[in-house]
């Protein structure tokens, strides 16, 4: 498929709590079957400061330690995702961070247990987009 205007490209990180629940290939399929293209894939444990990098924007907020403890506690999967309107798209597959608000065809609301542990993580605009695909592609 030929890139239109609305054509975006976010990240997809699939955290610790996901990878040892098995749910990679799950999260995967709905995304390609919403229309998304996965156009890259890695498996890694994230580093403390770049995952502190991650999260710099919750730095002063008291689960800010919380946050980077469990993001590095264990491998995820990061994904390149693109497609039309990928940011949007994405984020309404995710549903809402806490599971309990998260609706029923949800990845949140069909799988995760608790906000804490929300499966998912996907860029929130195509600035964050920008940047996080940086700190976790180089581009």
């Amino acid at each position: 498929m030929a890139p239109t205007d609305a054509t975006e490209t976010t990240l997809l990180i699939v955290k610790p709590d996901g990878v040892r629940r098995h749910l990679i290939g799950e999260v995967l399929r709905r995304v390609e079957e919403a229309g998304l293209t996965i156009r890259d894939l890695r498996m890694e444990t994230i580093p403390r400061e770049r995952a502190e990098e991650h999260y710099g924007e919750h730095r002063d907020k008291p689960f800010y330690g919380e946050l980077v403890d469990f993001i590095t506690g264990g491998p995820v999967v990061l994904a390149k995702v693109e497609g039309d309107h990928a940011i949007a798209l994405w984020r309404e597959l995710l549903g809402p961070t806490d599971p309990a608000d998260a609706p029923a065809g949800t990845i949140r609301g069909d799988l995760a247990t608790e906000i804490t542990e929300n499966l998912v993580h996907g860029s929130d605009s195509a600035e964050s987009a920008a940047r996080e695909l940086k700190l976790f592609f180089g581009d």
